[in-house]
């Protein structure tokens, strides 16, 4: 298995460092995974029972305003039209996401105008005062009490399996209310799902005769002419792992966060009549429903059965896969000590990147910008 890189990881930052090596620099790249498939926690498939498009780890919206990114992305996958809307289910009521006019007007039984209503929710806001000390005190110095607790307080307890008093107030920087009835979720230009789904999207980008794609292939493990202590320092590495475990949390875990899937195929044609539904109240365990027929209208799908996901959030054990960087004041001191000495580590042509190399989350679009810079500023120059 000879190779002039090894990408660590085929989500989208992975597979874009290794398309582009290929393409632009001519070099042999080996791409591994831990997983049996490609493309990280993107990887779609067909459900084999009724053939709809399942997101194996959640639903995965692609949606950017960079113009480059979304050139990039469409050389390899069409894109439908979709346009994406969440709605909450609070009390056995739905509501529309985000915060809007509508979800306003219905929640206080009002027929409120923007003004009205941004008056409204700055009366409820004021009741916090000074610098909030958590994140309950900044939801509710944004939004109001109300609002707070009948679609942020119960549902971020369940993501973060914390109390929101006892979380940092860094964490809502802010919270979409719009005064106007547009509930689509997402702002940015371009949005939509890839017609063919995302598990041939990154299949598409690394097509290459000179990638070489290893699945089942742990890089920490021990042994084996992929290892760690094979490659590095041997050959140039992209590592898109979790960085803490990189180093064998020398320094201490840092803290993430992991997702359990109860995927269920229904007999009915449209079990909740979108795609996300999240739910709101403590009283249920889980956090949101996926229901994957709606990201794929365009799509002839059985109309006697859907497939559906109910999504639970926990802290992550040191034997889940992590899925959210949690970031509380210990977690940020202990990265900017990894940082170090994953600087220190450059000499030999290591690189970090990704949501879990870098410890910070990233959207689709934002993966593959900042693949492409680090492809410009650190691969590119390993080879000139």
């Amino acid at each position: 298995m000879r190779a002039d890189l090894v990408v660590v990881g085929s989500g989208l930052f992975g597979a874009t460092i290794a398309q582009r090596a290929a393409e632009e620099l001519g070099v042999r790249v080996i791409v591994m995974d831990r997983r049996e498939h490609p493309g990280g926690n993107a990887w779609s498939q067909p459900d084999p029972a009724t053939g709809i498009e399942i997101h194996c780890y959640g639903s995965h919206i692609f949606h950017t305003s960079d113009a480059d990114v979304w050139a990039y992305a469409n050389r390899f996958t069409a894109f439908n039209d979709y346009r994406h809307h969440v709605y909450a289910n609070h009390g056995g009521e739905i509501y529309p996401l985000p915060i809007n006019l509508g979800t306003i007007n219905q929640f206080f039984r009002a027929a409120l105008g923007p003004e009205a209503a941004r008056a409204l929710l700055a009366e409820q806001a004021a009741e916090i005062t000074g610098t909030p000390a958590n994140l309950e005190d900044k939801a509710i110095s944004l939004i109001g009490r109300p609002l707070y607790e009948a679609f942020i307080r119960d549902y971020t307890a369940k993501q973060w399996q914390t109390d929101p008093t006892e979380l940092d107030a860094s964490i809502i920087t802010r919270l979409p209310v719009r005064l106007n009835y547009n509930n689509r979720y997402f702002s940015d230009r371009y949005e939509g799902i890839p017609t063919a789904g995302y598990g041939a999207w990154i299949e598409a980008m690394l097509d290459d005769p000179r990638i070489e794609v290893y699945l089942g292939q742990d890089f920490l493990a021990p042994d084996g002419p992929l290892s760690r202590e094979a490659c590095v320092g041997q050959v140039p590495v992209v590592y898109t792992g979790a960085l803490d475990r990189f180093f064998d949390n020398r320094l201490g875990a840092l803290t993430w966060r992991t997702l359990d899937f109860d995927t269920r195929v229904l007999p009915t044609g449209d079990h909740q009549g979108t795609a996300v539904v999240n739910y709101s109240d403590a009283a249920v365990p889980y956090t949101r429903v996926h229901e994957f027929r709606h990201y794929h209208p365009e799509r002839a799908y059985p109309d006697d059965a859907t497939v559906i996901m109910r999504e639970y959030s926990r802290p992550a054990g040191v034997d889940d896969e992590p899925y959210y960087p949690v970031g509380t004041p210990s977690d940020r001191s202990r990265l900017a000590r990894y940082q170090q000495l994953a600087a220190e580590l450059g000499g030999q042509q290591v690189a970090f990147g990704g949501r879990l190399g870098t410890y910070r989350y990233l959207n689709m679009d934002e993966a593959i910008a900042a693949a492409l810079s680090c492809f410009e500023d650190q691969v590119r120059p390993w080879f000139s």
